[in-house]
């Protein structure tokens, strides 16, 4: 899931699709790359269990899986809480 989001630009389409579902070709509107590129990083999204996406005739709506988002909160709030352990001990262990 976090190597999912380690591209700059899946953080941003994911934070497009957080609060409202979205059609591809609307995703694709707010970057400088092909479609094809953002149908790529659609996939990667949604292999990785971030978005799902729902058909409308020829059209594909993406959106963010809110519960998705809880573990994804939940691994950085994990990440950053070992790092300020580790640079506690640090400081402690130079006093």
């Amino acid at each position: 899931m976090l190597r999912a989001l380690s591209e700059q630009r899946r953080r941003s389409i994911l934070r497009l699709v957080r609060e409202r579902e979205l059609p591809a070709g609307r995703i694709a509107e707010e970057f400088d790359v092909t479609r094809s590129a953002v149908s790529q990083h659609l996939a990667v999204l949604k292999e990785a269990g971030l978005v799902t996406e729902r058909r409308d005739g020829t059209r594909r709506l993406y959106r963010a899986r809110p519960e998705a988002m809880v573990r994804v909160q939940a691994a950085l709030d994990a990440i950053w809480s070992d790092a300020l352990d580790r640079g506690r001990a640090l400081v402690e262990a130079e006093r």
